[in-house]
Order: structure tokens, then sequence, then C-alpha cells
């Protein structure tokens, strides 16, 4: 089959592979019929996560056809349409019976964290998603089959971004008449703008430092959207229009924030993980007794992390991988009911065989590139 392959930083490859098979009795192979290339993808391929062999197949965003089922799955049969969450779960461990599906105790021998599809041998070094066919471990947990009445590109995004913003802007707190700082308008960013909208925001701000998705966020009813080069000090701009900081803010940017020169050579030489920028925004935009959520992905630990100021002020911190499985179902109703659609950010439909083409695109924000969907 063909897949999309890290080939080392900066340079994936769409190769011919071996084709996925079953291993365990409660695995199916799904044939991929749509994937994506998730933000979190780019740190895969600009070297900021360790144990990323060469030819390791990427990709944790994929829906498809069931093609062929172990002997103990009962929960799909071939042929069924379904989406298959970025968290790989046993759905019998401690975490998995609390609703913590992303730490799953089971599904990754490798680390203390739990499986995750296409993302390194750190979180089980599992073959991605963006491939031809993709094996589904514990599929009478994870897998959800999906109508016919809803479209692959409707339904493709419950696979992560969907659940990730959702969870993000629950776990924030947002009720109705907050005021909601949502620091990132890539896919994460702008969904969790339509959620805080949903739950009620009064008022929601959103921050970029590229154009066209700071054009595309102030679409949405509610939005203003902010150009964080255009402030000194982005956070006290916040603070001062929103008389004190807002209730909620929402990191959905994590380490690809805007690096200072100390902090590319830092990350460089392994000394820190990336950038920490949106959580410096956060800890000044947000007000006392406030909520900061983060969904953007943080790596290693962090010189001069804003503790202090987060402790000073009262300000409550939750972060981590969305536990998707939690809030699949409830979100699919909502599509099929037609309250809540996360298409319009899909800007690119593309071949897998384009794949190389498509990770350059959103990489470098090439051609208002928000989201690209790839069909093998």
């Amino acid at each position: 089959m063909k897949a999309i392959t890290f080939q080392g930083v900066k340079n994936v490859e769409v190769k011919n592979v071996e084709d996925p098979k079953i291993v365990k009795d409660d695995d199916i192979i799904v044939k991929v019929t749509s994937t994506t290339i998730c933000g979190s993808d780019l740190h895969l391929i600009r070297g900021r996560m360790p144990k990323m062999p060469k030819g390791f197949i990427i990709g944790h965003e994929a829906m498809g056809i069931v093609e062929e089922i172990g002997k103990e799955v009962n929960k799909v049969k071939k042929g069924d349409r379904v989406v298959v969450p970025f968290p790989i779960a046993c759905g019998h461990c401690w975490y998995c019976n609390h609703d913590l599906w992303s730490q799953c105790d089971n599904s990754n021998e490798h680390g203390e964290v739990g499986g995750v599809f296409g993302y390194s041998e750190l979180f089980g070094g599992y073959d991605g998603g963006q491939a031809e066919y993709l094996r589904v471990p514990y599929a009478n947990i994870g897998p959800r089959i999906i109508p016919e009445e809803l479209t692959d590109e409707q339904a493709l995004f419950l696979t992560d971004i969907l659940p990730t913003s959702y969870w993000g802007v629950e776990n924030g707190g947002v009720k109705s008449g907050d005021t909601v700082v949502v620091l990132g308008c890539g896919p994460v960013g702008l969904l969790a703008q339509k959620w805080a909208a949903y739950m009620g925001a009064s008022r929601i701000i959103a921050v970029d430092n590229i154009d066209y998705r700071i054009a595309h966020a102030q679409t949405f009813n509610k939005v203003e959207a902010l150009n964080f080069k255009d402030y000194d000090n982005t956070g006290e701009y916040i603070k001062e229009i929103t008389q004190g900081g807002a209730d909620v803010v929402i990191d959905c940017v994590g380490m690809d924030g805007e690096m200072s020169a100390m902090e590319k050579v830092e990350t460089a030489l392994k000394l820190q993980g990336g950038s920490k920028s949106a959580i410096e925004i956060a800890s000044q935009a947000v007000r006392k007794g406030g909520t900061v959520s983060v969904v953007g992905v943080y790596g290693s630990r962090y010189n001069n992390f804003p503790f202090g100021d987060f402790f000073s002020r009262n300000i409550t911190l939750k972060m981590g991988q969305c536990p998707a499985h939690t809030y699949i179902d409830r979100i699919l109703n909502l599509l099929k009911e037609n309250k809540f659609d996360a298409t319009d950010i899909i800007t690119h439909r593309m071949s897998l065989a384009d794949g190389k083409k498509a990770y350059e695109l959103f990489d470098q924000k090439l051609d208002n590139c928000i989201k690209v969907v790839l069909k093998p």
C-alpha cells in the first residue's frame, strides 16, 4: 500500500509499504477513505518529537471502511464506515474506566502516556492513518460507525480536532456570558472559537499572526481577531480591553508559537521543547481567578515558565491530550442534527499521492492553507 512516511526532519515521502495485518483478535483493518494532516503532525516533521524512526507512517486522523475483522470483534463488521479516534484505548483499565482514554495504561508499552496512531515510538509505535489501510487495535472500543447521511468531510474531524476543540472549551469551564480568548486560528483554534460561541460566550477574542487565518476567524459571529504582531504586549492589551482579563483563555498553539532568538537556540540544543510565547500571553490575558485551558501540544520542560504569574493570581490550569472517546458520540449527534459544522475550515482536497506537497502547503502556510483532506 501507499503511505506518507517520515524520512527525516522536514522530509516526508509517499512510499510503498507493507499492508497492515490482523495482529490480535480484537483488531480490524480499515480501508482509509479520508485522512488529514494535523497541526501536531508538524511537530514530528520539525524534529521536536523523539523516537521517530525513518520510514514511520504518520497520521492520527483517519476514517474509512472496515475491510477485515479479528474473531473477537463484535461492535463493527466488514463494510461498516467508521471514524477512528486518535487515542488508542483498551477500554478496561483504570484510566479508560474514568474517561481518561488518552492515558490508557495498556495501549503503550513504550512509555507512561497512552498510545496514539502515527505519533512516534514514544506514543506506542503504531502505524498512522495517512495510508491506504490502517490497523486499528481494541476495535470494540474506539471506532464509531458513521451514518450514510453524513459525508466523510462532515465526519472526519471526529477523529481529533472536533473532540479536542470541544474538550478545550469545556475543560476551560466556558459558560454563558463569559469572555473567552482563543490563542491560535489554526483548525483547532477556529473550531474552539465556534464551540465557545455554542456554549454561550458573550465575547470571543482570537489571536494569531497569519492574516488569512485571522480573516477566516472574523467570518464567525462574535469573534474579534487580533494579530499579535501589532502589539508590544498582546496579553496586557487584552487585559486592558477586557477590563481585567478574560474568564477563560484557550491555548491552541502550544510549542509552535513564535520563538524568541534564545528559544530557537535552546530548542536546537534540546534545552527547551519549543516556544512558550502562547502560554506567556495566556498568563497575562486571563483575569484573576480565571482558567487557562491548554490543548496545544507542548514538548519537554521549559525554562522561565510563568508559574509564579499563575500562582499569584489564583489561575486554574487545565491541559493535556483530549480523551476523544468521551466526546465523539455527543458531537456526532450534533452533526446529524445540523447543529454544528466544521467543513468550512477545509481549504484543500488532495490525493494521498500528493502527500509531500500537502505537507509543504500546511507546514509553510502556502496558498492560504488551513486544513487539507487527503484521499487515498
